[in-house]
């Protein structure tokens, strides 16, 4: 019985929603122009709404999109960075690497000028107080055959002499030091002379050459080089040319001046010579 009835229920639903749909038709058919003005009141009050309602719809669709872009430019904007910082180290890494070989390859050239003396190549490890390397260490010491009154050279001329070693390291006096005072020679005439170290003259780029004979044929722009007398130096290591050539108050001898060609103020890798020059010195040279 509950079933029945059940059935009859659906089945009066069904008439029902199919005669409303009769109506609505019959009335859109016959009635279309007098429901016009209901149809264009409804649509003056919705029209608006629905503008309304695409325009928000449209702004946080279009919000939402260019959020997603710009959360992906950014990404995308890290990542560019990221890697230009990446290419940028390494193009520093290359930078640093060309310069070090190309210093590399300026001892080697220096140890092929000076082949005649057998040579160990060293880095500057610390320096004095100051802006020039009047003394400075080098991470070479006796266990690598590394003795004191040992020639050091760079920048294709001399540097120093090796004055103090410990095992693992070794200490550097150059000839801009003030107690340095080297035994050199004029390469064309072989005239002798004393090149006094002197910081306060190096501040001007030069040292200071003293004793040389009045009448020597000698002229600037000449290269001074160690001379084949001295008592510490090996023979024919390049220190600089001369300048300024002229007698001094006594008129006896002359003095210059003497520009070095190595750079006192950014030494980095050296070589030591490791023949040491044994000669006797008729006259004491202590200060070399």
């Amino acid at each position: 019985m509950k079933l029945q009835r059940k059935k009859i229920s659906s089945i009066h639903y069904l008439v029902i929603f199919l005669v409303i749909c009769g109506i609505l038709a019959a009335v859109s058919v016959f009635a279309g122009g007098v429901l016009t003005p209901v149809k264009s009141a409804v649509t003056m009050v919705l029209s608006p709404m629905q503008k309304g309602i695409n325009s928000v719809g449209n702004t946080i669709f279009s919000w939402n999109e260019e959020h997603k872009s710009n959360s992906e430019l950014k990404a995308e904007n890290e990542k560019l960075n990221e890697r230009l910082e990446a290419l940028r180290m390494q193009n520093r890494l290359l930078e640093q690497d060309q310069v070090e070989l190309e210093r590399l390859q300026d001892l080697l050239d220096l140890k092929e000028k000076y082949k005649q003396y057998n040579t160990v190549g060293a880095r500057v490890i610390s320096k004095g107080s100051g802006n020039w390397f009047e003394i400075f260490a080098i991470d070479k010491g006796s266990k690598d055959g590394i003795k004191k009154d040992m020639n050091v050279i760079a920048d294709n001329g001399l540097v120093g002499i090796v004055y103090d070693v410990t095992e693992n390291t070794a200490k550097v006096r150059t000839i801009i030091n003030d107690t340095s005072m080297v035994s050199a020679m004029f390469q064309e005439t072989t005239d002798q002379c004393i090149v006094r170290g002197s910081l306060d003259t190096m501040a001007d780029g030069y040292l200071e050459v003293v004793y040389i004979d009045k009448d020597a044929d000698v002229k600037d722009g000449d290269e001074l080089v160690t001379s084949n007398i001295s008592s510490k130096f090996n023979e024919g290591i390049t220190i600089g040319k001369v300048s300024d050539i002229k007698l001094d108050s006594t008129k006896l001898t002359k003095t210059a001046r003497v520009t070095p060609v190595v750079d006192f103020k950014h030494l980095k890798e050296v070589l030591v010579i490791t023949d040491i020059k044994n000669t006797e010195s008729l006259d004491t040279e202590t200060k070399e």
